[in-house]
C-alpha cells in the first residue's frame, strides 16, 4: 500500500524555518493564549446554554453517558465555533494586549538616569 505524501508537509520538513525573533515569539504566544481564552469562554457559553434546556424530559433518560457525550460535544463545538468568526474575541484580546506589551517593551528599552548621577 502506498501512502500519500502531502507536498506542503514534505517542503516544510526539508526546509528549516528561520528562528523567530523574541517579538515574534511573544506575539505567537500571546495569540495562542488569546485563542485558548476564547475557547474557554465559548465552552462556558455552551455549558450555560445547555443548563437552560430541561433535562429528563425525553422518553429515555441518557444518564451519565449522555452527560459525558454532551460535555465532549460542547468542547468540540467550542473549539470549532471561533474558527467561523471573522473578528472574534481572540483577535480583540490580541490587539488590546499586544498594545500593552509593545508599550512595556518600549519602556524597558528606554534607559532612565540613575538618581546617584545627578
Amino acid at each position: 500500500m502506498i501512502d500519500r505524501i502531502n507536498a506542503s508537509s514534505l517542503k516544510s520538513a526539508s526546509v528549516p524555518s528561520a528562528p523567530l525573533s523574541a517579538k515574534d515569539q511573544r506575539d505567537a504566544a500571546l495569540m495562542k493564549s488569546a485563542s485558548q481564552l476564547e475557547g474557554m469562554f465559548v465552552q462556558q457559553l455552551y455549558k450555560a446554554m445547555r443548563e437552560t434546556v430541561p433535562q429528563q424530559e425525553g422518553i429515555v433518560s441518557g444518564g451519565a453517558g449522555e452527560d459525558i457525550f454532551t460535555g465532549l460535544l460542547d468542547q468540540h463545538l467550542a473549539a470549532e465555533t471561533p474558527k467561523q468568526w471573522e473578528h472574534g474575541i481572540a483577535q480583540a484580546l490580541y490587539r488590546q494586549l499586544r498594545h500593552g506589551t509593545l508599550a512595556d517593551a518600549t519602556q524597558d528599552s528606554v534607559t532612565t538616569p540613575d538618581s546617584n548621577t545627578r
